[in-house]
């Protein structure tokens, strides 16, 4: 029951902003979610409604090298939040990350970035366990990283469309759900699925080529947005 009301807020806002800026059918782009800015206008008209990007982050990975948004600065990266201790929901959750590592081992547009929720007990070294016993070599492509700060981990997972909670009844004493959220070159998300649902993992391996080929449009130019 817990797990499924941490899913709702989450799952409101995406459904929520995809109903507002899904783009039309042939522009074949996925939609901006997440938070916006509402900005009234001067002349009176209806007010600018903005997508926000995820907010500035400074992590530092399992390497002990620092982690932050310039380091997926043009390229897309999917996101989730875990600990290395939790017996819940996390081993399925990081299995179904590492199928879509597998499924782009190479491709230098894709990062991975997984964030403990946790940071005191889960330091460096503990991290850098946690890679390698997932069978993970490349810390450029997948960082295990940590913010520091357990409440200032708890507001950025808010961001990433995560729900995060002390909770003394859930295995490891936090619950959390298992978004794993999609992001552009720009740092707007631009996906969330269950990572607990092998159908909605498998819709985010269908929908990251659109993404891709967005961001190799942009590059070039021609992109739509």
């Amino acid at each position: 029951m817990l797990k499924r009301l941490l899913l709702l807020p989450a799952l409101a806002a995406t459904l929520f902003a995809a109903a507002c800026t899904a783009p039309p059918k042939e522009a074949a782009q996925l939609p901006i979610l997440g938070e916006r800015d509402i900005r009234p206008r001067a002349d009176g008209g209806p007010a600018d409604t903005l997508a926000i990007a995820v907010p500035a982050f400074k992590l530092t990975d399992q390497t002990g090298q620092p982690v932050s948004n310039a380091t997926f600065a043009g390229r897309a990266y999917i996101a989730d939040f875990f600990f290395a201790t939790c017996p819940g929901i996390c081993p399925k959750l990081q299995s179904e990350m590492l199928s879509v590592f597998k499924f782009y081992p190479t491709d230098p547009r894709l990062g991975f970035l997984s964030i403990t929720i946790d940071p005191a007990h889960d330091s460096t070294a503990v991290l850098r366990d946690y890679a390698q016993r997932l069978g993970v070599a490349d810390a450029n492509r997948w960082h295990f990283a940590s913010l520091g700060d357990r409440a200032a981990t708890f507001a950025l997972a808010n961001r990433f469309l995560t729900g995060v909670m002390p909770d003394a009844q859930s295995p490891g004493g936090l619950a959390h759900n298992g978004t794993l959220a999609l992001i552009d070159d720009r740092g707007y998300i631009r996906g969330a699925y269950d990572g607990m649902n092998a159908e909605e993992v498998a819709r985010l391996k269908a929908e990251l080529p659109l993404l891709l080929a967005e961001i190799d449009a942009r590059k070039k130019g021609v992109a739509g947005r």
